[in-house]
């Protein structure tokens, strides 16, 4: 079952919801929207070999806007820390941005129970699109969980800081 976002609002209160910085006028009615931080992170490979970590370049999103390109792929990373104690997180592109060509989530919306941190987005686009900082990006929404669970704890992308390239070569 999704949260409506006055439950959402509920639960943050209750603190089983995080959202850092919060702010109560991105609330939907059953979601809450987040923020793109000012940077992206880009690699610099020109061949992603999944064995190996690689180079990459951040780029600070200017206030007057960066035009993406198509047939790139950009990193970017949520304004808003989030955090769950017995809720699924998921994000989604919104559908604002989706109908300017704008993918911001490609995969990988749907979080762990217990994830904290922020959402590395995974953001292309189909037709050269200008970006502005702080924009509301996307929105997070939560399931409820049934049955017991183990928390995501531990994972390579828990608790992170900052935009997290790929880390599919420690599992290989």
């Amino acid at each position: 079952m999704i949260l409506s976002g006055l439950e959402i609002e509920r639960q943050r209160q209750l603190g089983k919801i995080g959202i850092e910085p919060f702010d109560p006028l991105l609330i939907n009615p059953n979601s809450c929207n987040l923020r793109l931080n000012d940077r992206l992170l880009i690699y610099k490979d020109e061949i992603l070999d999944m064995k190996r970590p690689h180079e990459v370049e951040y780029i600070t999103i200017p206030t007057d806007g960066l035009t993406l390109e198509p047939g790139r792929l950009y990193l970017g990373r949520t304004l808003e820390y989030t955090w769950t104690d017995g809720f699924v997180p998921m994000l989604e592109g919104r559908s604002s941005l989706g109908r300017l060509g704008l993918y911001i989530h490609v995969t990988a919306g749907f979080g762990d129970v217990g994830f904290r941190g922020y959402w590395t987005l995974e953001m292309h686009c189909i037709h050269p699109i200008r970006i502005y900082p702080f924009v509301q990006i996307c929105q997070i929404y939560y399931h409820t969980i049934m049955g017991d669970y183990q928390p995501y704890a531990s994972g390579k992308y828990q608790g992170n800081t900052d935009i997290q390239p790929s880390m599919m070569y420690k599992e290989l």
